[in-house]
C-alpha cells in the first residue's frame, strides 16, 4: 500500500478514482479527462500478477496507482481514513467486484454514487432477489445450494430445467444449465473449480473466498438488458439491449443488439420494471445494467449490475444514439448536470458478435482485414494470439473474438457484424499430448 497522501496543490485537478485498472475504461476516461488527472485503485496482489506499475506508467491519463485490497470487508473505511485529504472529484467502478467499494468510498468522500446499500444487493444475486420480490416483479424460483444434494433437491421440487451459478462472480463465469439431476455432480464439482480458478487469475487477489451458490429455475425465453442512466434516483436516459446465446449448457452471449427490436409495449415494460429495480434498491447515481429473459410475455428479472455494462454494450449505445454516456456517466459522479437532454430515441442501430473458436492452440489467426472490408463494420478484434490456448466455452472471458458494426437498421446491423464475424479464421490444434479427432 501507499502512503497517506497529503492535500492536492490548490491548481491541480481533483483526480477521478478508478477503481479496478482496465484499459478501456482508462481509454474512455482519457477521451474527455486531462493526463494526470486519475487515480487507479487496485488489488495488491493484482498488481503484482500483471505487472501494472510498469503498465500505468505508460498510460498518460493515470496520476497514480495505489494498491490497496478493495474487495475485503471495511475496505473502503481505511482506504478513507488512510487518504482523507485527497479530494477526488468522481469514484467509480472500472468492473463488478469493485462496485462495492466504490460506491461506499464515494459516500465517505460525500460525492454522488450508486450508494453502498444498492450496491450490496446489486452484487449478491440472493439478496436481489429478495428485493425484487419484495418489489412485486416476477423472479425465476432461487434457493442458495451449499452441496450437490441440496442441487438434486432443488430440481426435485421445480419441474424442468436449473441454473446453477455463484451469487457474485461476473461473465457467467461457473454458472451451468442442468437439465438432470444426474448432471448434480459434475455440476457442483465443476462450478467450484471454475471459481476457484477465476480466485486464482490474475485479475483476482489471492485470498480464499469460499464460493456462494444458488439454483434457479431456467427461464426459457428471448434474453435482454436493460440500462438506466439514473441521478440521485432519476432516470436520465435509458436503452434496451437485445441479447443471442451460444447454444449449449453455458448462459453466455453470442452477441448484442441497439437498440432492441421489440414492440413497443415490450420496451416500455422492460425499462418499466428495471425502474422498479432503481426504486427497490435505493440505487442513487450511476448505471443499472439490468437482465431479463421475457418467456409468454412476461419479463422475468435474471441479475442486475450497478456498473456500466460489458459486452460492448456502451459503444453500441455510443453508436446509436450519438451520445458520450461514459462521459455522462462521469458528469453525474461529480456531481454536475448534464449540459443538455439526452436523447430518448436512437438514430441508427449498432450489433456485437462474439466467435468461439475450436479448443485447442491456436496456430493461426486469418481474415481480420477482411472483416473490417465489410461495410459499416466500426471495429473488430481478435482476442487470443498463435500459441495461445482456447479453452472449452466456460464464460464470456473465453470467447476468442467479435466484431462490431453500425447501420440504418437494426436487422442490418445485425447482418454485418454476423459477415464480418465469418470472415475471422482461428485455427487451433488439440494441445501436445491430446489425440485428435
Amino acid at each position: 500500500m501507499t502512503a497517506p497522501s497529503t492535500s492536492p496543490a490548490y491548481d491541480a485537478p481533483r483526480p477521478l478514482i478508478l477503481v479496478g485498472f482496465t484499459y478501456a475504461s482508462l481509454l474512455a476516461v482519457g477521451g474527455f479527462e486531462p493526463d494526470g488527472s486519475v487515480i487507479v485503485v487496485e488489488e495488491p496482489d493484482v498488481v503484482r500478477k500483471r505487472g501494472l506499475r510498469d503498465q500505468a506508467r505508460a498510460v498518460p491519463v493515470i496520476r497514480e496507482l495505489i494498491e490497496w485490497p478493495y474487495q475485503r470487508e471495511g475496505a473502503a473505511d481505511e482506504f478513507f481514513d488512510a487518504h482523507p485529504d485527497l479530494a477526488p472529484a468522481a469514484v467509480g467502478p472500472t468492473g463488478e467486484y469493485a462496485t462495492y467499494f466504490a460506491a461506499r468510498l464515494a459516500e465517505r468522500y460525500g460525492l454522488p454514487g450508486t450508494g453502498p446499500g444498492a450496491a450490496r444487493l446489486l452484487r449478491d444475486k440472493s439478496l436481489l432477489r429478495e428485493a425484487a420480490r419484495e418489489a412485486g416483479l416476477p423472479n425465476p424460483a432461487s434457493q442458495a445450494v451449499a452441496s450437490a444434494a441440496e442441487v438434486r433437491a432443488f430440481m426435485a421440487a421445480h419441474h424442468g430445467p436449473v441454473v446453477l451459478k455463484p451469487v457474485d462472480l461476473q461473465g457467467s463465469l461457473g454458472a451451468r444449465i442442468l437439465r438432470s439431476a444426474d448432471e448434480a455432480d459434475e455440476a457442483w464439482s465443476g462450478s467450484l473449480a471454475e471459481c476457484a480458478a477465476q480466485r486464482d487469475g490474475a485479475s483476482m487477489p489471492d485470498r480464499d473466498v469460499p464460493a456462494r451458490m444458488v439454483a434457479e429455475h431456467y427461464v426459457g425465453g428471448r434474453p435482454f438488458s436493460v440500462e438506466l442512466l439514473v441521478s440521485s434516483g432519476r432516470v436520465l436516459f435509458g436503452n434496451v439491449t437485445e441479447e443471442v446465446m451460444f447454444p449449449g449448457p453455458r448462459p453466455v452471449e453470442r452477441g448484442q443488439l441497439v437498440p432492441a427490436e421489440i414492440p413497443a409495449d415490450l420496451d416500455a415494460l422492460l425499462r418499466e420494471q428495471t425502474g422498479r429495480i432503481v426504486t427497490a434498491t435505493d440505487f442513487g447515481t450511476g448505471v443499472v445494467h439490468c437482465e431479463w429473459i421475457v418467456e409468454d410475455g412476461t419479463p422475468y428479472l435474471i441479475e442486475c449490475a450497478g456498473r456500466l455494462p460489458g459486452d460492448s454494450i456502451v459503444d453500441l449505445i455510443e453508436w446509436a444514439y450519438d451520445i458520450e454516456l461514459v462521459r455522462a456517466y462521469w458528469t453525474l459522479l461529480k456531481g454536475r448536470p448534464l449540459p443538455q437532454p439526452l436523447p430518448r430515441h436512437p438514430k441508427r442501430a449498432a450489433a456485437v458478435r462474439f466467435t468461439h473458436a475450436a479448443p485447442g492452440v491456436v496456430e493461426s489467426v486469418d481474415g481480420l482485414a477482411q472483416a473490417y472490408a465489410v461495410p459499416d463494420v466500426i471495429h473488430c478484434e481478435v482476442l487470443v494470439r498463435p500459441g495461445a490456448t482456447v479453452e472449452t466455452l466456460r464464460s464470456s472471458q473465453d470467447r476468442s473474438a467479435y466484431a462490431l458494426s453500425c447501420a440504418a437498421t437494426p436487422a442490418e446491423a445485425v447482418r454485418r457484424a454476423e459477415e464480418a464475424i465469418g470472415r475471422l479464421r482461428i485455427t487451433t490444434r488439440p494441445p501436445s499430448g491430446t489425440p485428435g479427432p
